[in-house]
Order: structure tokens, then C-alpha cells, then sequence
């Protein structure tokens, strides 16, 4: 296997080209059916990828090249170290330039990278209930639709909502022709 490795990458770093501390790095939550899981990495780069708290956020520039490599398994880690750094600015810019297929994109998701729970919007129903992008709700009581003369009635189901990024009381749906903001105070999720 490290001989592959050491074939593919040219014997360099394939986050950083690296010469040196060279060795196998398993990507963790590789899905069933992937062949290349591994990538070739020094030692500076896995250990920034295994200990978040070390992270040298000019080291990882090097990724405005490496993103680009053809194996998926280097693309995920750039996405997964991209994601942990966008707060810096310009990874950010790398992030939204890097395309994953959606296998990829779930493999490089898998460790919860890139998840801000701290500061993530949370859209609850009138139960309580979280609600989802895509999720149908139902009206709990009727509803005067401002700008307009209609009344979207209790009951009406509501589906594939959209949620409003900054605020959690807000959704986005159809009701009738219609696109609509809706408190989530009035809905019930179905």
C-alpha cells in the first residue's frame, strides 16, 4: 500500500508537497466501496488534521493546489480542513470554488467537519419539533398572508420548506401558487 502511495503522490506530501516524515494516512469514515481511503502525508500535515488545537491555518494554503488533486481522498481532507478553517477568511473562497461529487461530499461531512453547532439556527415547530429544509408542515391556525388579501387556512400542508439561515422562527414555503414566510409558531411538522 505505501509503495502505491508513494508512486501516485511522486513521493512528496499530497496536502503540502512535503518531502520529508512522509507516511499512510487512513481518512476516517470512508464509505463501503471507496479504493483509495489513504492518502501520503508528513507529518506536519496529520498532525494538524488529528489535533484541531495545532492548527497552523498559513500551513493549509497549500490547499489552493492540492484541492484540485483527482483522488477523492485528498479532496476530502482539504474540504474537512477548509471547512475548519473558513472562519480565517480565505478558505472560504477555496470552499465555495471545491467540488465534491455527492459521494465525496457525504464522505467529507461524515467526521461533522464543518458543522457549526455553536452558532447553527435551529428551526423548531410548535411541538418543539426540529425542522429540516425539505420537511412538510401543516398550518395549526389560519393565517393572513401580509400583502395580500388571502388567508391560509388551518390545516393546509405546507411542503418542502425552506429555512431561513439567520432567523429561527422563520420558514419558507408554498401555499397554493404562492410563496410564503410562515412563523413556526403556526406550524405542526407532518
Amino acid at each position: 500500500m505505501s509503495k502505491e502511495l508513494e508512486q501516485r503522490s511522486g513521493n512528496k506530501c499530497e496536502l503540502c508537497g512535503n518531502t520529508e516524515n512522509l507516511s499512510a494516512f487512513e481518512v476516517s469514515q470512508a464509505p463501503d466501496g471507496i479504493a483509495e481511503t489513504s492518502i501520503f502525508a508528513c507529518a506536519t500535515c496529520i498532525d494538524q488534521i488529528e489535533n484541531p488545537d495545532n492548527v497552523d491555518a498559513n500551513h493549509w494554503r497549500c490547499l489552493n493546489d492540492s484541492m484540485w488533486s483527482e483522488v477523492a481522498a485528498v479532496q476530502v481532507v482539504a474540504w474537512r480542513m477548509l471547512s475548519r478553517l473558513r472562519a480565517e477568511g480565505w478558505p472560504q473562497d477555496l470552499l465555495d470554488m471545491l467540488y465534491l461529487d455527492d459521494g465525496n461530499l457525504a464522505w467529507a461531512k461524515a467526521t461533522g467537519e464543518g458543522v457549526d453547532t455553536e452558532n447553527a439556527v435551529v428551526h423548531r415547530d410548535v411541538n418543539g419539533v426540529i425542522l429540516q429544509a425539505g420537511d412538510s408542515v401543516v398550518l395549526i391556525k389560519d393565517l393572513k398572508v401580509k400583502g395580500s388579501s388571502m388567508i391560509a387556512k388551518q390545516g393546509t400542508a405546507v411542503r418542502r420548506i425552506s429555512l431561513d439561515r439567520e432567523n429561527e422562527k422563520y420558514i419558507e414555503g408554498k401555499v397554493g401558487p404562492t410563496q410564503i414566510v410562515i412563523i413556526t409558531d403556526y406550524v405542526k411538522k407532518i
